[in-house]
């Protein structure tokens, strides 16, 4: 009976015993999911502040369009995304996600720009949930919320300096070309003018005197240095401004400069244009894009050594393709332009501006030993700009 009575307590005991471990797992495993939830959290908030970094990185992409992403990021990113919207207000627009509703659960963050309140973010829930800290929002999605907002107005604020940039940029090329054309004009139309008055005059002199044996060979040698000096004239005044640009269209012009390049140069330039025929680009398209072949086919000069170079302008709607590329030596890209930019030199700036101002991209590919290849888009139709480039139909 001792026996029976002991066996009992000891399994009771072991009973208690049980119970323990179990209410101890159980404590265990609910600080384990409380854990786990809170990482979850967030693993959401870092791909949030991730998400929007990549976004603002991406400079093809419009402010209107990222700061809508922006807003779904937003959404998925707190405790219960299946029930939350976001609205962004900046500088009077307003952007939201597809299910926004203002509700009474909500929680906003001001975004700054320049130092001046423009806009709001804000976060509603669809429905109630349990108070947990800001109402029914986490202590660190008030954190996230600021730092979304801070983000935001941080992106603004670039983009708000790099089109002041680019329109700096664009009046700067703008007086440059219009220096260049004043500086062609004076050229063309008074220093050459005025060395062909100066050779004929001389001339004239010379054939009504008569000139012995010692002073005849100086003559020839003066109307000679004055010949080449018009004629270096003309080219300086054609390189500044090429001559008929918008009466022969930018094909021929090109053309022309290749074959001249070529015959000045001893490097073979090929010109290819295709889809061109039906196509009207407006002043500052067509200069910018001779521009950009001057300026590689000047480069390859300096610095290639190449043999052959080959322009390729290809016009497939909606964009129009240029592309230059030569059999040189070839270069680490990546150290041309930190060498342009420890002894500024302008000329791949300039390309790039160039290409800026047209809203295309430019791309350099080459390395060591196997040539320059430089590949140009731009749209064909610039929307919004005044004298746009259009294809006739």
């Amino acid at each position: 009976m001792e026996d029976s009575q002991k066996d009992r307590e000891e399994l009771l005991q072991e009973l208690q015993m049980l119970r323990q471990g179990h209410n101890s797992c159980e404590v265990a495993l609910e600080e384990r999911r409380r854990m786990e939830r809170a990482l979850l959290e967030r693993v959401k908030e870092l791909d949030c502040l991730y998400g929007i970094t990549k976004l603002a990185q991406n400079i093809d992409i419009t402010l209107d369009d990222l700061i809508i992403q922006i807003a779904d990021l937003v959404r998925a990113s707190w405790q219960y995304p299946e029930s939350a919207c976001a609205r962004i207000s900046l500088k009077g627009k307003e952007y939201t996600s597809n299910n926004y509703k203002r509700t009474q659960w909500r929680q906003s963050s001001s975004i700054s720009v320049q130092g001046e309140i423009a806009g709001e973010v804000e976060v509603c829930y669809l429905r109630q949930y349990p108070e947990v800290g800001e109402g029914p929002f986490l202590l660190e999605e008030r954190s996230l919320l600021d730092a979304v907002a801070d983000l935001i107005g941080r992106i603004a604020t670039q983009r708000i300096v790099e089109n002041r940039m680019r329109a700096l940029s664009r009046k700067l090329i703008l007086v440059q070309e219009n220096e260049r054309q004043r500086i062609a004009r004076e050229l063309h139309d008074h220093l050459s003018q005025d060395l062909c008055i100066a050779k004929a005059s001389l001339e004239r002199i010379w054939s009504g005197l008569p000139l012995s044996e010692t002073y005849m060979p100086l003559a020839n040698d003066v109307a000679d240095r004055l010949g080449a000096a018009i004629a270096s004239v003309r080219d300086l005044a054609y390189a500044l401004l090429p001559v008929g640009l918008m009466e022969l269209g930018l094909v021929n012009i090109i053309l022309q400069h290749c074959e001249d390049y070529s015959l000045r140069n001893g490097i073979e330039a090929e010109f290819f244009a295709d889809g061109m025929e039906n196509v009207k680009l407006d002043f500052e398209t067509q200069i910018n894009l001779y521009r950009l072949v001057q300026e590689s086919l000047t480069n390859t000069r300096k610095h290639a050594a190449a043999s052959r170079v080959v322009v390729r302008l290809l016009a497939s709607y909606p964009n129009l393709l240029l592309r230059i590329e030569d059999d040189g030596r070839g270069a680490c890209v990546e150290e041309c332009f930190l060498r342009a930019g420890r002894e500024r030199c302008m000329g791949l700036w300039s390309m790039q501006e160039r290409v800026r101002l047209l809203d295309g991209k430019i791309v350099f590919k080459s390395k060591p030993g196997s040539g320059m290849c430089i590949r140009v888009e731009i749209p064909i139709k610039r929307n919004g700009r005044e004298g746009q480039a259009h294809p006739d139909h």
